[in-house]
């Protein structure tokens, strides 16, 4: 995640919401030494525990990883300006962070060997949906698990439980789309407690 201080940003969220790590810890439900362990940038935390850290604040990855601002409207967006939301092993690049009332998530989603989305599935609002681009992605829905190649897609209810793996020895990139944007939205929390 180069260059973004994780550590910083969240201190300064929990900070400006009057919690101690100890708060935050309970409600996000992990424990205090995480807390401590991920504002000291001690430890990298994965995509779904980044989410339920940032669920109890409530902020969203795309407000995390965006600052605070909001832009005017784009219509053309460079690789270069695309808001990386990942955790620093796998990326996920958000189309637009910033743009005002935004109503879905486009994601250019980068898995390479071994990334995952993490142990603790993740749940929320809305529906989704991707294409792979390349390489092969192990994709597991409500308890039912599929590999899938380049060419080959999804679309599921996000409420089901749900994790990507890359298990293969080579990259994978997918193109996705979420809405309503409740995993990496604006400003809408439609978070799950």
């Amino acid at each position: 995640m180069s260059g973004f201080d994780v550590g910083a940003r969240l201190k300064q969220l929990r900070l400006k919401r009057g919690l101690s790590q100890r708060e935050l810890a309970k409600r996000a439900g992990v424990t205090n030494s995480t807390i401590s362990l991920v504002e000291q940038n001690s430890v990298s935390p994965s995509v779904s525990s980044l989410k339920k850290i940032l669920d109890a604040l409530p902020v969203s990855i795309s407000e995390f990883f965006a600052g605070e601002e909001i832009a005017q409207e784009h219509i053309f967006y460079r690789a270069s300006d695309l808001t990386e939301i990942g955790d620093g092993k796998l990326s996920w690049r958000l189309v637009g962070a910033r743009r005002p009332n935004r109503s879905m998530s486009i994601i250019h989603e980068h898995y390479p060997p071994g990334a995952d989305t993490g142990e603790d599935m993740l749940e929320h609002e809305g529906e989704e949906g991707g294409v792979i681009v390349s390489g092969t992605i192990e994709l597991s829905v409500n308890g039912d698990s599929q590999l899938l190649t380049a060419g080959d897609a999804y679309y599921f209810d996000s409420r089901l439980p749900h994790r990507f793996r890359n298990v293969s020895d080579g990259d994978c990139v997918i193109v996705s789309a979420n809405n309503p944007p409740s995993f990496a939205d604006g400003g809408n929390h439609q978070h799950h407690g």
